[in-house]
């Protein structure tokens, strides 16, 4: 049991913390993140991303003067049950304000009847958590036509220069491939702290939340899926490896590593949902710092760190993203509502053994969703690459991302 006079001795520690940290740098999402009264603002992201970060940068610039922040993941809230959540109201109602900031309430069984309440009492609430499924099961069953989604990713190439006071060019963004985006890691530049982001994810998000007894079978599998950015994998495929039998069991751990924000997984373009279920996925992760200190793989493999950064900036931009299969292949069809609306290739560099290969999977992909214009992502070559009435660019992938 939480009484109220806890709530009220975690909320003060909290606010003092909360106004004292840094507000960083303005991440890109800050004015697009909606807010309504009467409405949930869920925020979602990989751990550590900066959800709390942005929280606050939407205090400060939106409501200076009022706003309740509560971590539930705080070690004074352990164990903390829904009927505890009455005293936690009689503790909102007694500070007086009317927008709230929730981090991580999803761990609280019942948190979504007490949100319920609250938006029916005009609240303005921001909720944060580091699991899509959770959120979204909750959302679907009680706050239907009430919330706001809108997802957090680690700093897009801008915020990396903005953060590493940097200017766009080559080398920066080679840097930013290396590096990846997550705040923290960038802040201190401690690689270990990448490891132990990696286990707690696997740990926290993952094992503990699904009662999952063999973690050792899941760590494999997530450094596996992780070393093949770019490649191709299916639950069949996989069957027997990491001691794990069952293809059921695999697509189950699928599912859990892209709910926790950290494999991604890309499904082949074709108009039958069939099909698209049947056949491999392409691998992504989210983040390409926790890539390298991850990964078991000796290699450079730049084309695909390459198609890694251009699928979460395709993300980033709200498009739900599929490959395509022809006779060739085109790495990504970016869509808008369903329909297919940009088409790119990812190429490192455009040399004699790759340039057919390359830019006629694209021409293919061109024809087949009827496009006169498509792109080929670089590391540093342009050109354009013209047949009959269909036109390719190629441009530096550092250049497609500020333009």
């Amino acid at each position: 049991m939480i009484t109220q006079k806890i709530f009220s001795s975690v909320i003060d520690s909290q606010q003092l913390s909360f106004k004292l940290k840094s507000t960083g740098i303005e991440r890109e999402l800050l004015h697009q993140v909606p807010q309504a009264s009467g409405f949930a603002s869920i925020i979602s992201g990989i751990r550590r991303c900066g959800k709390s970060t942005l929280q606050l940068q939407i205090k400060k610039q939106f409501f200076p003067t009022e706003g309740l922040f509560l971590n539930f993941e705080d070690p004074r809230l352990a164990g903390i049950e829904s009927s505890d959540l009455e005293r936690l109201y009689t503790e909102i109602i007694a500070r007086k304000t009317k927008v709230l900031f929730f981090d991580e309430i999803q761990i609280v069984k019942g948190w979504e009847i007490f949100v319920n309440q609250l938006l029916r009492e005009e609240f303005l609430v921001y909720i944060t958590g580091s699991n899509a499924s959770l959120l979204s099961k909750e959302l679907g069953t009680h706050l239907t036509g009430r919330h706001f989604s809108t997802e957090l990713f680690p700093f897009s190439y801008l915020e990396f220069l903005k953060f590493k006071k940097l200017n766009p060019n080559e080398d920066s963004f080679k840097e930013y491939a290396q590096k990846g985006g997550m705040p923290d890691y960038l802040r201190t530049n401690y690689n270990k702290y990448l490891n132990d982001l990696f286990d707690d994810i696997l740990i926290r998000d993952i094992a503990i939340r699904y009662n999952i007894r063999d973690v050792n079978s899941l760590r494999q599998l997530a450094v596996y899926l992780l070393s093949n950015i770019g490649n191709l994998a299916s639950a069949n495929s996989l069957k027997g490896m990491f001691g794990i039998k069952s293809s059921t069991t695999i697509l189950d751990y699928f599912s859990y590593l892209k709910d926790a924000y950290l494999i991604e997984f890309v499904p082949l373009y074709d108009y039958s949902l069939k099909k698209q279920l049947r056949n491999p996925q392409k691998i992504y992760v989210l983040d390409l710092g926790i890539y390298h200190q991850n990964k078991i793989a000796f290699s450079p493999n730049e084309g695909h760190i390459l198609e890694n950064i251009v699928y979460l900036q395709l993300r980033r931009l709200g498009k739900e993203v599929f490959y395509f299969q022809g006779n060739g292949e085109c790495d990504f069809i970016a869509t808008d509502r369903g329909m297919p609306n940009e088409l790119y290739q990812v190429c490192a560099e455009i040399n004699s053994l790759n340039i057919d290969r390359e830019v006629n999977g694209l021409f293919e992909a061109m024809i087949y969703f009827n496009k006169t214009e498509a792109y080929i992502i670089t590391q540093n070559q342009t050109d354009i690459f013209k047949k009959d009435n269909l036109t390719i660019k190629a441009i530096p992938a550092w250049q497609w991302i500020i333009k």
